[in-house]
């Protein structure tokens, strides 16, 4: 049976500008092009340390969800809701896990353990899983023993914009990504005082999500003498955004950790060689050739790679080169919506 109606469950601001965000965004858009009536269900803000309110704002509104009608529980939400509400629920529920709670950065032990727990029970429910690479299905599989056949790849597509490159002078490096621990702008700005002798600028574009991190992030910028050549920018436009991206020379995300990643798509839809790390689905996102992947939390080998990028110019463009090449393969929003409508049909 083809189910033409589903609701969508989202916690907080539906248009905010992380990837998550804009991952359902985008697929709920691409859904009701379909012709599919998609309910957009807000929950509470506070996910995932949802306050009492919420959660009895969440039970209600899932509950409401009739049995003839698909629902798609966002993992924000999901992997931190009481499982008795998740039991509650009478429709046919798929999660959708851009990547597990419990590998969020900055959170202690105790609080990661009862997040995976949850999780883990959660997604029992779960008739179908959404993710958005391989690396999330295989630590779904392995460490949460959700079923692969439950399971399905949705990876996110890429607008293709026709921006003319305009590199700036110095080399601009630009970082993409929330100011949050996992992202590791930390590890980015110890990185970029080790090449101070270098010409270079660097913007770091993302909205404080983590406000105590976001100041230790301004203070280390201080403390490192960084003020005059890092520019916090915050949260940007998507247009101000694809600027930075057309201006720049290299792009640069120290993260611990990815579900997919979707800013290295974004970066080599512009042709740019990237600096990462080796961690969770950086690897499988980044196109070989294209990238330079360091271990994690190692300052001294993501200024190294930065160094190259910027000195050696033969190797610049054989990055250049291979990510162009690869931005060409990039799949669309339609395609992430018709894989998983494959998913909506098999209910």
């Amino acid at each position: 049976m083809s189910m033409r109606q589903l609701a969508f469950a989202v916690p907080g601001n539906l248009d905010s500008k992380t990837g998550g965000y804009i991952y359902d965004r985008r697929l709920i858009a691409e859904l009701r092009n379909q012709g599919r009536e998609v309910q957009h269900i807000e929950l509470g803000s506070s996910f995932p340390d949802p306050s009492a309110e919420h959660l009895a704002d969440a039970k209600v509104k899932l509950s409401g969800v009739p049995k003839a009608q698909a629902l798609i529980v966002d993992g924000l939400a999901l992997g931190a809701m009481d499982s008795a509400i998740v039991r509650a629920i009478s429709a046919p529920l798929v999660a959708l896990i851009h990547h597990p709670l419990a590998y969020e950065n900055g959170i202690d032990e105790t609080r990661k353990q009862l997040l995976f727990e949850t999780e883990k029970v959660n997604l029992s429910y779960a008739k179908e899983v959404i993710v958005p690479s391989a690396n999330t299905k295989s630590l779904l599989v392995s460490e949460y023993e959700v079923p692969e056949s439950k399971i399905t790849i949705a990876r996110p597509g890429v607008d293709r914009k026709n921006i003319a490159p305009k590199p700036q002078d110095p080399p601009l490096i630009l970082s993409v990504g929330i100011q949050v621990p996992r992202k590791g702008h930390d590890v980015l700005l110890e990185a970029l005082a080790k090449i101070v002798d270098l010409r270079w600028q660097a913007v770091l574009v993302g909205g404080v999500l983590d406000p105590k991190y976001g100041k230790s992030l301004v203070d280390l910028r201080e403390r490192l003498g960084l003020a005059s050549r890092v520019l916090f920018a915050g949260e940007l436009g998507s247009e101000e955004v694809e600027e930075l991206y057309s201006q720049a020379t290299v792009f640069a995300l120290a993260t611990r950790h990815e579900g997919y990643g979707m800013v290295f798509d974004e970066a080599m839809s512009f042709g740019l060689p990237i600096v990462s790390c080796d961690v969770g689905a950086v690897s499988q996102t980044i196109a070989s050739g294209a990238g330079i992947l360091t271990e994690v939390d190692n300052p001294e080998a993501f200024a190294d790679a930065l160094r190259s990028v910027l000195l050696d110019h033969e190797l610049r463009n054989q990055m250049v080169a291979s990510s162009q090449l690869a931005s060409q393969a990039l799949g669309s929003w339609e395609q992430t919506a018709i894989t998983v409508a494959s998913v909506l049909d098999s209910l």
